[in-house]
């Protein structure tokens, strides 16, 4: 009997993933309009790959925050732990760090690519580099082919798609895949940039580039509202523009819907691991230290030195005051902006900047159990292409690895 033969657009971590899983029971080709696999993989986790997060299957749920219901067959099916055993049988030995996060033993996104391409080969999977998909063949409502950049036409038995989605365009992921879907009748869910740096009002910020705060808790608001929309606690960094850093950009993909309605503010508690009662004798004691020197020497211990001129500013404090001239209401004025040091949020930077893509295909159009197009029979679609989306921390190359990997098993079966 003849094998299917099996088209996969994009070799990227889902594509990849979903011909290697398809090359089981199938002859599969790769379209890839790049010279070479996996290059927006290869910047990932500042090119050390966070290749998935090894906690339970309840947290990882927890971690996606665009349509996770949707990923539950897909997780449940290649899970974390199926991801760990495939690279490490693949000659990649992977380490656990904070937070869980899972990244190869040599901190090199390059050994994952290799791995990938290694699996590639040995399963005979035939990979045209720099040839770039324009369009499906769709006849009677099913998709059974592709036309090349060359039109050039050529024929299948079934179609995976997995060209990523519009964030780091320089990548090759520059959403054209759905443009492509789009036009045989798929919907797009309006594209937003997500696990990105976000841009904030306040001039101060400038004068705060390139401080790093780590333990720290931030807060999100909605202007005016008292609930919190994000909360976390973690590393930061100050920006010409804004904010950055793993808290932020987390907290970007559940605030980027909010802001199209509002500016957000963002609080920062600089000292968490006190309470207020604490900290307010921790001050008292280093004001005690320095009780004849002027204010802006009297923070040293406390705070770092790029923070503090911007503190002593907003407190409204005289900075020549003496410490022992210092109120009571003073003094909790300077606390407050220690445990709530509040910045405006305007908007998220662009998607040049961002990590992954919020939106993409409609999941409702998408079988969750095969990953099988609702509108196009025999096309199959995974990856940062769905509208799903998660948190930092290896949860997102867990989506793609597994809605490739059940992609590419379901559309090898023989019907």
């Amino acid at each position: 009997m003849n094998k299917l033969k099996i088209a996969v657009i994009g070799a990227g971590a889902a594509g990849m993933m979903a011909a290697i899983a398809a090359a089981d029971n199938a002859e599969v080709t790769v379209f890839e309009k790049n010279d070479k696999p996996g290059k927006k993989l290869f910047i990932t986790g500042k090119g050390r790959c966070n290749v998935t997060n090894d906690s339970d299957m309840d947290q990882i749920l927890l971690n996606i925050v665009t349509n996770r219901k949707f990923l539950y067959s897909a997780l449940y099916d290649f899970t974390n732990k199926d991801v760990e055993n495939f690279f490490e049988k693949n000659g990649v030995p992977l380490k656990v760090e904070r937070g869980n996060r899972v990244f190869p033993e040599s901190d090199r996104s390059a050994d994952i690519i290799s791995a990938l391409k290694h699996a590639m080969k040995e399963k005979h999977v035939f990979v045209n580099y720099n040839t770039e998909v324009k369009n499906i063949i769709v006849e009677d409502g099913a998709a059974c082919g592709i036309v090349l950049d060359s039109k050039k036409k050529i024929y299948f038995d079934k179609i995976i798609i997995a060209t990523g989605g519009a964030s780091y365009p320089v990548t090759g992921s520059d959403g054209y895949g759905m443009t492509l879907l789009e036009k045989n009748g798929h919907t797009v869910k309006p594209l937003r940039p997500a696990l990105v740096p976000m841009n904030a009002k306040e001039e101060f910020v400038k004068d705060l580039q390139g401080l790093s705060l780590k333990n720290i808790n931030v807060t999100f608001y909605q202007t005016g509202k008292r609930k919190a929309l994000y909360d976390e606690f973690g590393e930061m960094m100050f920006t010409h523009f804004g904010v950055t850093g793993p808290v932020i950009l987390s907290a970007s993909s559940v605030i980027g819907k909010k802001l199209k309605d509002d500016n957000i503010v963002m609080s920062i508690d600089l000292k968490p691991a006190l309470s207020r009662e604490q900290l307010d004798e921790r001050i008292l004691r280093d004001f005690k230290e320095n009780i004849n020197k002027d204010f802006r020497n009297s923070l040293d211990k406390l705070l770092p030195k790029s923070i503090i001129p911007v503190i002593i500013s907003l407190s409204g404090i005289d900075q020549y005051k003496k410490v022992n001239e210092i109120s009571k209401e003073e003094r909790l004025k300077l606390l407050e902006l220690i445990k709530n040091f509040r910045l405006t949020i305007t908007s998220l930077r662009g998607m040049n900047e961002a990590i992954i893509t919020s939106g993409g295909i409609n999941v409702k159009e998408i079988n969750p159990g095969t990953m099988e197009s609702k509108i196009i029979r025999n096309l199959y679609i995974c990856g940062e292409m769905i509208d799903v989306d998660a948190l930092t921390g290896g949860y997102n190359l867990q989506i793609a690895w597994s809605t490739g990997n059940l992609a590419g098993r379901s559309a090898s079966e023989v019907e």
